[in-house]
């Protein structure tokens, strides 16, 4: 966890994994995209901790790791076919055997206070999906509550950038777009 120059005042607040969520959305194309699936991935499995300092905000950082094992198709599709796609996620896509963690660390938050205990903004981190870092901006909305911190957002992330090919399926007359949307709710509560 970056802590290098967090003052006193910054507040410590560990992530419930529990009471977050976090999806990403992927989008058919090709020939036969009208027919393809456009899978929403559930990433129920990761942790982190967040350093918010409400004085100097853009001293603020945040840590999370998720396990990359745990993410699954939540689409109403039949089993088989939630069964194939996990498989191709896990091996071919993500490689989770050789990349069980993905790593989203920033050490700066440049925001404005849009009210008591509000803030809108953008994380200024780096991303390591797939043994590849990268700088990843991440625009959120953080509201204090008491001990409670909430964070919501949503960004864009190209397979591409990180050595990924998008999946395809029947002879790659459907394949994934390499866009992915990831969206975030991520609870946190106060510690110490």
């Amino acid at each position: 966890m970056p802590t290098a120059g967090i003052p006193q005042t910054a507040v410590r607040y560990l992530i419930d994994g529990g009471k977050s969520t976090f999806t990403v959305r992927a989008f058919a194309t090709g020939l036969l995209s009208a027919f393809g699936h456009n899978p929403t991935i559930a990433i129920p499995d990761f942790e982190g901790e967040i350093l918010f300092n409400p004085e100097t905000v853009e001293q603020s950082s945040l840590r999370i790791v998720i396990h990359a094992a745990s993410l699954n198709d939540t689409d109403d599709i039949r089993e088989k076919d939630r069964e194939e796609i996990n498989r191709a996620m896990q091996q071919e896509v993500l490689e989770s055997d050789s990349y069980p963690d993905i790593i989203y660390e920033a050490s700066r938050l440049t925001a404005s206070r849009i009210g008591e205990g509000e803030y809108w903004g953008t994380l200024d981190g780096e991303l390591n999906l797939h043994g590849v870092s990268r700088k990843q901006a991440v625009p959120v909305r953080v509201s204090i509550s008491g001990d409670m911190l909430r964070a919501t957002g949503e960004f864009s992330v190209r397979q591409s950038d990180y050595e990924i090919r998008p999946v395809s399926a029947a002879a790659g007359t459907v394949k994934l777009k390499d866009e992915l949307k990831l969206s975030f709710d991520i609870s946190a509560h106060k510690q110490g």
